[in-house]
């Protein structure tokens, strides 16, 4: 069968001057029109139709023949059809003619092929690219503005709507015409919307460019009882911030899926680092994150070797294999051991909520006392708190007690909703709203702690482990009452009798304290530096 692909390219677009031959994803714009023709497993022939030596010079060094274009083709007010039947050889026979538009550069040529396939086996006389994208539409009647539609309904239930791509129009070659290239038994194709973009504005080479330079991310995260969950709430904040959808991996021997609440993200499990090894060899991510503590130098190097060309990010990677990462940021710690690390708090990521709340107002008296550890509270100290403030001395202070989603033994703790003073949450989705009624806190040196700094609520906060004491930015300088790791009973409730005691002026003065650090633009500052790679 032969099938013959033409390819009209002239040389003055007014809109966008040079628009064929514009670099865009690191080649000219016919150069994505050509390939694909050229890399058809069912097109036999290409012929480039144009006036411009530019685009003659890129189709002959691609290998495609160029059929140099009439002027009188040249012209405005010319229709393709014309442009296309000019373009065919008269002394060979063909089956069908095919139409692609040097300015689909999206399209793959797998959909193309498929396209083909179509047309032949359903015999038709015409195939054309569309996109299915159906809207509530007017239209005009009699001379008036009428609805398309009889119901109002959700997109997803509209009936089909096609629009036309110009991606490619497929004919059977006994209906191209210097008039039409439309037979009688005509059908569309459907084509995905990133293969849908038609470059006609300025608007639209963005938009391509950007699909054409799409980064492929993914992102490795672990969090449990004894890591801590903080983790996994920074790798969805991370997922949100790009202009794609992450895979986000993580080990099912390490973590629970549950540990991610309620996420439409692309969550993937894996039995270890082999399986997600064999993955990203696959795969060839462009951008790959580390969220899952300390590495290790045959980790990153195993990492490199299947990812030679991705940009590697670690989050709180103080482990032997950090310095072979492209960018590592340690927002917990002060110091920058490494010429590719970025440390200390301007560079946490706060949750969406919290960048719109503002500071608590601080009162006279404390009355509601916020206790929580994060995610995981692998040294319990949220039931040893409980144990406490069920005494009947502290029947006058509300104490709210957020338990996270990794917290063992949640129901025996719920049972502490029976004191009319306590309440016991769990796993809760809005933690900024919580806080704002807060006017103290006791909380441990992770998250939770740059939470509380950017509501400005004065807080006590002990370590939960040995990595947790080299957490720099909850400290007493900052605004915190820090009082070590695993703290005995008594010092934790002499601290808390201080503060519950404590005067607004001496409050007001650890928020002034703790507000005194720009925690809500660290988001900025990380994806500045990541799309900086």
């Amino acid at each position: 069968m032969k099938i013959l692909s033409i390819i009209p390219a002239r040389a003055g677009s007014k809109g966008i001057p040079n628009k064929n031959i514009r670099i865009i994803g690191g080649h000219p714009l016919i150069y994505y029109s050509i390939k694909n023709t050229v890399e058809s497993s069912l097109i036999t022939d290409v012929i480039v139709s144009t006036d411009s030596p530019d685009v003659k010079i890129i189709a002959e060094q691609m290998g495609v023949k160029v059929h140099w274009r009439n002027e009188r083709l040249c012209k405005d007010d010319v229709t393709l059809d014309a442009v296309i039947y000019d373009a065919i050889p008269k002394n060979k026979t063909w089956d069908y003619i095919v139409t692609m538009q040097p300015t689909s550069p999206t399209l793959k040529v797998e959909t193309l092929d498929a396209a083909i396939q179509y047309a032949i086996n359903n015999n038709l006389d015409t195939l054309i690219s569309a996109i299915n994208a159906p809207h509530l539409s007017w239209g005009v009647k009699n001379g008036k503005k009428v609805p398309n539609y009889t119901g109002r309904l959700n997109r997803q239930y509209l009936p089909p709507c096609y629009m036309e791509t110009g991606a490619f129009v497929i004919s059977r070659a006994s209906a191209v015409t210097e008039k039409t290239r439309i037979g009688s038994t005509v059908d569309v194709y459907e084509v995905s919307e990133d293969e849908a973009v038609d470059i006609d504005t300025f608007e639209d080479l963005r938009t391509v460019a950007a699909i054409l330079e799409k980064q492929k991310i993914a992102i490795y995260v672990n969090g449990n009882n004894s890591r801590g969950t903080g983790h996994v709430y920074r790798a969805l904040e991370l997922a949100d911030e790009f202009f794609t959808k992450p895979d986000i991996y993580y080990d099912k021997n390490q973590t629970d899926v549950s540990v991610f609440g309620k996420t439409t993200h692309n969550l993937i499990p894996v039995n270890g680092i082999v399986e997600l090894f064999n993955i990203c060899r696959e795969k060839q991510y462009t951008i790959f994150i580390n969220d899952i503590l300390s590495t290790s130098i045959d980790y990153m190097i195993g990492l490199r070797s299947v990812l030679p060309k991705a940009k590697i990010i670690n989050f709180e990677d103080d482990g032997e294999g950090a310095g072979k990462a492209d960018l590592v940021f340690n927002a917990l710690f002060g110091d920058e051991e490494h010429k590719n690390e970025r440390a200390g708090e301007k560079y946490y990521i706060a949750g969406k909520a919290f960048l719109f709340y503002k500071p608590i107002n601080i009162k006279e008296k404390v009355k509601t006392v916020l206790i929580a550890f994060g995610g995981a509270d692998p040294q319990n100290y949220t039931d040893r708190l409980l144990n406490i403030v069920s005494k009947p001395e502290y029947k006058d202070y509300h104490f709210k007690v957020v338990l996270g989603r990794a917290k063992t033994h949640v129901a025996e703790l719920l049972e502490f909703n029976k004191y009319p003073n306590i309440e016991v949450l769990h796993d809760i989705s809005d933690m900024a709203s919580v806080m704002s009624t807060c006017d103290i806190a006791i909380t441990s040196r992770g998250r939770t702690g740059y939470e509380l700094a950017i509501m400005g609520i004065p807080s006590i906060a002990m370590a939960q482990n040995k990595r947790e004491e080299r957490h720099g930015f909850v400290s007493r300088e900052n605004g915190f009452d820090y009082i070590g790791l695993n703290p005995s009973d008594d010092m934790i409730e002499g601290n808390l009798k201080m503060y519950l005691a404590s005067s607004k002026e001496d409050r007001k003065k650890f928020q002034d304290m703790l507000l005194s650090h720009d925690l809500k633009n660290g988001r900025k500052r990380v994806m500045d530096l990541i799309n900086s790679l």
